[in-house]
């Protein structure tokens, strides 16, 4: 019996909070927020962001997102290797909710004008 494909999920929508833009390439390292349906905001890494978050989406993903389904992106920010998204993983995963999305859109801005991320804890 054939295996049916998984579907494509759409791209993330960027909403007035969010710092999401269309999938960053296959294989580059980023970390990546992701609210749940219980409003809780879920923060992981991946080299492909795209299948992950179908795999989250579709209850194959992190023991958590099976228990609280996303519900959408809320931004993902790149990295130049698995061992600096870690070190952000965890950083982030650190700071209040609230400053959690500052912390994507400083990174993403600082990336984007060339100018290192300045401090957030």
């Amino acid at each position: 019996m054939p295996r049916s494909a998984t579907p494509t999920p759409p791209t993330p929508t960027a909403t007035a909070d969010a710092v999401a833009v269309p999938w960053p390439a296959a294989g580059q390292w980023c970390l990546y927020l992701i609210e749940c349906a219980s409003g809780a905001w879920y923060a992981g890494i991946t080299n492909h962001l795209e299948r992950r978050y179908a795999a989250h989406a579709a209850g194959r993903g992190a023991r958590y997102t099976r228990a609280n389904p996303p519900r959408r992106l809320v931004g993902w920010r790149a990295f130049a290797d698995r061992s600096q998204a870690s070190r952000a993983e965890a950083a982030i995963k650190r700071l209040p909710r609230e400053r959690k999305l500052a912390y994507l859109r400083l990174e993403a801005e600082a990336s984007a004008s060339g100018n290192p991320p300045a401090s957030t804890a």
